[in-house]
């Protein structure tokens, strides 16, 4: 039987070992971070019992987590379960607000002005940063602070400024940009998943 080509080794190497370590950083989380993803769960439930409302904010590959756990909370995870629509915005997704946002104030404080217009007390801000060095999404924090947000950072490597500023870090224990998304998107759906269950099913 012929070799494989040494490219083609390299190549399953990497897929295989990239599969691996992606499914280390999930049991690291299993081991690490289920008292937080309870206490996220726990918060939300709460805040939409009192009839609050979810922001969420992030950048990249974060802003798109963001706008995907949007629009799981206002359309629905399970099928299985008719509810009504759940209040989530993803702040990221407006391209007029974040352009002029950007061209006039600065893009640091895009997403704080977006918890200044929108946010009330009692909302919850769920910030998603890989490094939690994003001001954006710390500005946007200290903003929540101030209006008497909850506060949740989905976070990686050491949290960051971010674990400072929330009242909730839920913090993927990983250095590797890839796996911390992969862990949030993952905590995400948990979490939420956890939440229509609980308050509809």
């Amino acid at each position: 039987m012929a070799h494989l080509p040494l490219t083609l080794v390299y190549r399953q190497k990497f897929i295989l070992d990239s599969l691996k370590e992606s499914a280390g950083t999930k049991e690291k989380i299993a081991e690490q971070c289920v008292p937080q993803i309870t206490k996220a769960i726990d918060l939300i439930i709460d805040a939409l019992n009192k009839k609050k409302k979810i922001l969420l904010c992030g950048n990249g590959g974060s802003a798109a987590d963001a706008q995907h756990l949007a629009t799981e909370f206002v359309i629905r995870m399970n099928p299985a379960i008719t509810r009504p629509g759940i209040p989530a915005i993803a702040l990221s997704t407006d391209s007029s607000n974040l352009t002029a946002g950007a061209n006039d104030i600065g893009y640091d404080n895009v997403f704080a002005r977006s918890v200044e217009a929108l946010g009330n007390e009692g909302d919850i801000l769920i910030g998603i940063s890989t490094s939690g060095n994003s001001e954006s999404v710390n500005k946007a924090f200290r903003k929540a602070k101030e209006k008497r947000l909850t506060t949740i950072g989905f976070l990686g490597k050491d949290g960051g400024a971010s674990k400072e500023l929330v009242d909730l870090a839920i913090i993927i224990p990983s250095q590797d940009t890839q796996r911390i998304q992969e862990g949030h998107i993952t905590v995400g759906h948990i979490i939420f998943q956890q939440v229509e269950q609980e308050m509809f099913g």
